[in-house]
C-alpha cells in the first residue's frame, strides 16, 4: 500500500511563488510506486486547498480558477487518522487523508516552524527540520548567536528592532557605522534575497533600513566581506549522521545574489525560472583550495549540528579570497529546489534525495515517540474543588461539581 504523502507549499510569505516552484519540482520526482502525493496548497490568505489540479503549475496563474475547483480543507487527527475535511458546503465531509506531511515552504509561516508546530500538535510525522531548528534557521540573528556559541565563524554584525530605529535612528546609525562601509542590511527572518540592500553611505544605509522594515520587525546589518567568493553546500542527515553534497560557487553580476538572479528569467517581471534555484548561475564544483574546502565542510557539519537540523538543508558561505577566511552566512532549512542540483554531481538523483529526506522524517518521528512526553499520573486526581481552590486569586465563586 502506498504512503499518502501530504506535500505542503505556498503560504503567507513573500517567497510564496518560490515555494510553488520548489514543490512542483519535488512532486514530479517523488517515487510514484511508494507514495501517493496529496498536494496541499496554502494560499496567501492562509486558506488550505487540495486537489489534483494543484499539480499543474499553470493553475497558479489564475487564482480565481484554482479556488473555484480546488477543495478548501482543514487537517485534523481523528483517532490516529489525519484527515483533510472540506470546509465548505452543507456536508463537510472528508476529502482525503494523509499518512505523513512534507512541508516544502520557504520563509515565514512555513519554513519558520509555525507549520511544524501545528503538525507536532496533531501528531503527524513530517519531513525536514523540527520546530526549533526551523525557527532558529529562519531568524538570522538567533542563528548567528548560536553559531558564535558553537565556534562557527560568522561576520561581524549588529541587529535591532524597528521600534529601536523609530525611537533613535541616529544612535542606531552611529552604532552600525562602527562596522565600516559597505554594509548589508537584511530583514532578519526572510530569504530569497528579499528586502536586502548593500549600503555604501549613510544615505544608502537609512534607505536600506527603511526597505528592510517593510518586511520585518527585526533587522540585521552585517559587514560586507571584501574580495568575496560565495559558495554553498548542502547537508543531508540528522544529529547523528550527515552527508555532504558538492560545493557550488554562486555567480552574479550584482553585489549580492538577487531574487531576480534566482527566480526571474532574464531579469524581467513575469518571466519566471520554473527550475528555481537550479537555474541560477553557478560553477559546480567550486574551484577551491583544499584547505578552504575542508574548512567549509567542517563548518557545514558543525552548523548543521548546532541547529539540530534534519533532512536536507543548504548552508551558504562567504569567503574572503585574499585572507582565506571562511564565514557561515546562513542555513536554509528548506532550501530552494531542495538543493537537488548539488547532490546530482555526487551520484544521488533527486528521487533518491527525496526518499532519504522522507525516511529521515520517519526516523525522527519514531525517535520522538520513544521519548517520554507525558506522565500517566494525574496530579489533579482527587482534587477537591472548594477546598483546593482556597487562596487562588480570581477563582472565587467557582462551584464544586
Amino acid at each position: 500500500m502506498k504512503i499518502k504523502l501530504g506535500v505542503f507549499f505556498g503560504g503567507r510569505s513573500v517567497e510564496h511563488e518560490v515555494s510553488i516552484i520548489t514543490a512542483i519540482q519535488a512532486i514530479n520526482k517523488i517515487d510514484e510506486v511508494k507514495y501517493e502525493v496529496v498536494p496541499i496548497y496554502i494560499a496567501k490568505d492562509g486558506r488550505w486547498y487540495t486537489g489534483k489540479m494543484l499539480l499543474d503549475i499553470d493553475i497558479y496563474s489564475d487564482m480565481s480558477l484554482l479556488k473555484r475547483y480546488a477543495k478548501e480543507v482543514t487537517l485534523y487527527n481523528r483517532n490516529g487518522r489525519f484527515l483533510l475535511q472540506n470546509k465548505k458546503g452543507i456536508f463537510k465531509g472528508v476529502v482525503n487523508e494523509i499518512d505523513m506531511a512534507f512541508p516544502i515552504m520557504h520563509g515565514t509561516n512555513g519554513e519558520d516552524g509555525t507549520l511544524q508546530g501545528y503538525l507536532e500538535t496533531i501528531g503527524i510525522p513530517y519531513a525536514e527540520s523540527n520546530v526549533y531548528a526551523s525557527a532558529v534557521g529562519q531568524d538570522k540573528v538567533f542563528m548567528k548567536q548560536i553559531f558564535k556559541e558553537s565556534s562557527v565563524n560568522v561576520v561581524k554584525y549588529k541587529w535591532f528592532f524597528d521600534t529601536d530605529y523609530m525611537r533613535d535612528a541616529d544612535k542606531i546609525i552611529h552604532d552600525i557605522e562602527k562596522l565600516g562601509y559597505p554594509v548589508i542590511v537584511k530583514p532578519a527572518m526572510l530569504g530569497s534575497s528579499v528586502g536586502i540592500t548593500v549600503c555604501h553611505s549613510e544615505l544608502e544605509l537609512r534607505e536600506g533600513i527603511v526597505e528592510a522594515i517593510k518586511y520585518d520587525r527585526k533587522i540585521l546589518v552585517e559587514e560586507v566581506v571584501p574580495d568575496l567568493q560565495e559558495v554553498n553546500i548542502s547537508v543531508l542527515g540528522n544529529y547523528e549522521h550527515q552527508e555532504l553534497s558538492a560545493i557550488e560557487e554562486v555567480i552574479t553580476s550584482h553585489e549580492i545574489l538577487t531574487y531576480e538572479d534566482k527566480y526571474v528569467g532574464n531579469g524581467k517581471k513575469g518571466s519566471i525560472k520554473t527550475k528555481g534555484m537550479a537555474s541560477a548561475g553557478r560553477v559546480i564544483p567550486a574551484k577551491l583550495e583544499k584547505d578552504i574546502e575542508k574548512d567549509i565542510k567542517d563548518q557545514a557539519i558543525k552548523a548543521f549540528r548546532a541547529l539540530n537540523s534534519n533532512g536536507v538543508v543548504r548552508i551558504d558561505f562567504l569567503i574572503n579570497k585574499k585572507t582565506k577566511e571562511v564565514y557561515v552566512n546562513e542555513v536554509n532549512s528548506i532550501p530552494g529546489s531542495l538543493s537537488f542540483y548539488l547532490w546530482e554531481p555526487t551520484g544521488k538523483e533527486y528521487t533518491s534525495l527525496l526518499e532519504d529526506v522522507i525516511n529521515l522524517g520517519i526516523v525522527d518521528y519514531k525517535a520522538k515517540k520513544a521519548k517520554t512526553s507525558t506522565f500517566s499520573n494525574n496530579i489533579l486526581e482527587g482534587f477537591s474543588g472548594s477546598k483546593g481552590l482556597k487562596g487562588i486569586k480570581g477563582l472565587k465563586g467557582v462551584k464544586k461539581r
